[in-house]
């Protein structure tokens, strides 16, 4: 392909940084000369270097969006399952390629890339060619015809922390509805998104229908979310920069789907097995270094067990070690506010029974965070109210089970949650009553046909399955 060049390596491999944008079909020249480093959070090193979109990248991409929009709306339904399931099958070939990108952006310990970075977007890829195949776009209803029709020119605006499953969980269900997208991924992991777009390039998808910008949120993302040309604003990330988005998308009356922030609670009932719920919580929390904004990093513990549950999430803790389980965070500004939360919650009144802010022993280099574990924490502190972002889990001590869910409930966010209970039955009712949009019992695993999104401020909208589909559809109907 034109317009590429070969980036920097890493003790790890070399990955390709492409100084150019991917829009209408190729890629092309940016219009600004501005330059964004890709740092690998390992090494602390510049690993290559991406565009500085600007306004006039978007617009360019955007109006690329809208001329291919009518013939991929346009194209029957099983022809776009055909080119989703061909890149699925790409992600799958290049599945080395891909899990050594991120592990040299983001930091992800190989095996993590690998298993989820890599294999969760590729098993959601292949849902929304399955999904796009079968799934009914017009049905009779009376004397009505209804359509489920794409909504249009799509901006997604990703983030860092789970690079290619967030593109993914945008741009697969968006094509399979019809739509056309401008992509604008994080700044600091943008060479897998580039990746994922020679790989939809090799599939066959059209010209103009994906396009990808590389840049700057308050530059580039500002003015995907503003332009006018753009129908629909999937965006996940903070539920500031969110706000920002909704309004801006409200006052053009225009489609918005938000994933916002999390403070999840892992609620283990009385008689349910303690050790398991433990250290599969302590997992949670601590894969992708606690960035995740699902990650159940409010540890809720019956009064009578919860001194032994403080022991078991000690040990847990233990084995993730940074620099071989537990990889760094994402850039040294998100290292000192994790860090800084962590001092916030000493100083509040929170008992840290493992980790804590000082840098991890003989690690000079790397954007690194002890995994924490704090115990004696009540539910009105700054660390059990607010998202930290890290690999940091906080445990709560409850009398019953109108306590649990009053601690449970009580924030503003409403993403995921987990419950654990002798009783099934039990768990579920418990998990019935918690205002949140996923609730997983006892360690239930990932679903990509799950719809995923939160209540509150968490978000608005869900992704996956056939509800993250109708998020990029609207309906007409014919009357006869």
């Amino acid at each position: 392909m034109d317009g590429t060049a070969e980036g920097g390596q890493d003790t790890r491999g070399a990955v390709r940084a492409r100084d150019a944008q991917y829009i209408d079909g190729r890629w092309r020249p940016a219009a600004g000369g501005g330059r964004i480093d890709v740092v690998d959070p390992v090494t602390e090193k510049v690993i290559g270097q991406v565009p500085a979109g600007t306004a006039e990248d978007v617009d360019t991409a955007v109006r690329a969006a809208r001329a291919a929009l009518p013939g991929w709306a346009a194209t029957p339904p099983a022809e776009r399952a055909a080119v989703l399931g061909a890149v699925r099958d790409l992600m799958v070939a290049r599945r080395a390629e891909i899990a050594a990108t991120v592990t040299a952006e983001l930091g992800a310990p190989p095996a993590f890339a690998t298993a989820v970075h890599t294999d969760m977007p590729t098993a959601v890829m292949g849902s929304f060619a399955a999904i796009a195949a079968a799934y009914t776009f017009e049905e009779q209803v009376g004397n009505s015809r209804v359509f489920q029709e794409p909504v249009g020119v799509v901006g997604a605006i990703t983030p860092w922390n789970y690079p290619l499953h967030q593109v993914v969980a945008k741009a697969a269900p968006a094509l399979a509805a019809g739509c056309t997208v401008v992509l604008k991924p994080a700044e600091d992991t943008p060479l897998v998104a580039q990746l994922f777009a020679a790989i939809l390039d090799e599939a066959g998808l059209p010209a103009g229908v994906f396009n990808l910008v590389t840049g700057l949120g308050p530059v580039a993302g500002q003015a995907l979310a503003e332009h006018p040309g753009v129908d629909l604003v999937s965006f996940t990330g903070s539920t500031a920069v969110g706000r920002q988005i909704g309004a801006t998308a409200g006052a053009a009356v225009k489609r918005v789907a938000l994933e916002l922030g999390g403070k999840s609670a892992n609620v283990i009932l009385p008689g349910a097995d303690l050790a398991r719920a433990v250290n599969v919580g302590i997992a949670n929390v601590f894969a992708n270094s606690g960035q995740t904004c699902s990650a159940w990093t409010r540890m809720l513990v019956d009064a009578a067990r919860y001194d032994e549950a403080v022991e078991l999430a000690v040990t847990a803790a233990a084995k993730y070690v940074p620099g071989e389980r537990l990889g760094p965070v994402v850039n040294a500004k998100q290292r000192e506010r994790v860090r800084g939360y962590i001092r916030r919650g000493v100083a509040e009144g929170g008992r840290i029974v493992a980790g804590g802010p000082e840098a991890p022993d003989g690690m000079d280099t790397g954007y690194f965070v002890r995994p924490t574990v704090f115990a004696d924490v009540t539910p009105g502190t700054t660390i059990a109210q607010e998202e930290i972002f890290g690999p940091v889990v906080v445990l709560m001590k409850y009398e019953d089970e109108a306590d649990a869910l009053r601690i449970a409930n009580g924030t503003v966010y409403g993403l995921a949650g987990a419950v654990w209970g002798a009783d099934e039955a039990a768990a579920v009712a418990f998990a019935r009553r918690m205002d949140t949009g996923q609730v997983d019992i006892n360690g239930g695993r990932f679903n990509p046909l799950a719809p995923f999104g939160g209540y509150k401020q968490s978000g608005v909208g869900r992704e996956l399955g056939v509800h993250g589909l109708a998020e990029y559809l609207q309906t007409k109907s014919l009357q006869f």
